[in-house]
């Protein structure tokens, strides 16, 4: 394995050639992960914090206006705001449930954070980054130009970590578990309890129930059209028919330490190479198109009716984003919504 100088001075020779390369692809580049990568910088623009997640997330309001990233390897997330509302007392998951700023937090994989300023010369960007034991980026806040830099410096300060170490271990990436054959599940079971769900959260407990894998489980679906699978364009036009109709949705992106949602009006959309873009003032989503397979429309009972999302899968059958109308519990599914859908999978629907 490199030594932290060496991977340090490798890291500037790849930069030299390439010029502008994202530190997440320089990371796969050259075989290491983004936190080790970040972590030869400690010491000059980067400061290793204590691992007191919830305690440096509890204060993150103080920052005021700022934008927070999630990402997987296919989307990218960013939306502005404030951190408000936090439940962050249990150890595993956590909360941020505000209008802008709206986090789901895992914390059992979380391991590492750092503050991190990078300056290219015409541009300052100051940073905190949590990332998994496995060295992956869960959750990255960005200061804005409406963000608080002196409570940021205090933040810092607060919970600089006492050993400013310039290399990290990091585990090794957990295996895929393997899918159970379909022929060893109760089907009849599995297909009963969908039918019968009276609340969208109640879906992970029943392909827990099951041991089901998350795409596995709307090949099997119930009869009828709670699970249709189209191909990966319904992503561009639901996108696309949302702004045309001025439909509120929700968009959900999420790792294994965070899911990441926006609520609300898309208005602007750009498709430059392979990435499919919302650009709004406050909310932005990036698709890297070449990085899906498929997209389904997936239906799920619950007391309020009905609930329609799209869920949309990678090569590994990772789900990497899904897209819901807006709606809250106690108030039906948008109708609006429902009608795009339905236009959306007649257009797109795979035989």
């Amino acid at each position: 394995m490199n030594t932290t100088a060496t991977l340090k001075d490798q890291w500037k020779e790849l930069i030299q050639t390439e010029p502008g390369l994202r530190i997440r692809n320089a990371a796969s580049k050259l075989g290491v992960t983004e936190a080790e990568l970040l972590a030869t910088r400690v010491g000059e623009d980067v400061t290793l914090l204590k691992p007191e997640f919830q305690d440096i997330l509890n204060e993150i309001e103080s920052l005021g206006k700022v934008m927070a990233l999630t990402r997987n390897n296919e989307v990218v997330h960013e939306r502005k705001g404030e951190y408000l509302n936090p439940t962050l007392d249990n150890p595993h998951v956590g909360l941020f449930v505000g209008d802008d700023i709206d986090l789901r937090i895992f914390f059992a994989s979380w391991k590492f954070a750092f503050a991190v300023t990078d300056d290219n010369g015409r541009m300052k960007r100051q940073s905190i980054q949590f990332f998994a034991n496995d060295g992956e980026a869960v959750h990255k806040i960005y200061l804005t130009d409406k963000s608080d830099e002196n409570a940021y410096q205090k933040l810092v300060e607060k919970y600089r970590a006492k050993d400013q170490e310039s290399s990290i271990v990091v585990e090794p990436k957990k295996e895929k578990e393997v899918e159970k054959p379909d022929n060893e599940i109760d089907l009849a079971s599995f297909r009963k309890g969908w039918t019968e769900l009276n609340d969208t959260h109640h879906f992970f407990g029943l392909l827990k129930k099951h041991n089901l894998a998350r795409k596995q489980a709307l090949r099997l679906a119930p009869e009828g059209n709670y699970a249709v699978k189209m191909d990966k364009d319904a992503i561009k036009s639901i996108l696309q028919k949302a702004v045309k109709n001025n439909v509120s949705i929700m968009v959900f992106v999420g790792n294994k330490g965070m899911i990441q949602i926006h609520t609300g009006e898309v208005k602007k959309l750009l498709e430059r190479g392979p990435w499919y873009n919302v650009m709004d003032p406050d909310f932005n989503l990036h698709i890297n198109m070449d990085g899906i397979v498929d997209a389904w429309v997936v239906r799920k009972p619950t007391e309020d009716g009905m609930v329609t999302a799209i869920e949309c899968f990678n090569k590994d059958e990772d789900q990497v984003v899904q897209f819901f109308g807006k709606r809250k519990p106690g108030i039906p599914e948008l109708e609006s919504w429902r009608e795009i859908v339905s236009e959306v999978e007649s257009e797109h629907k795979l035989s």
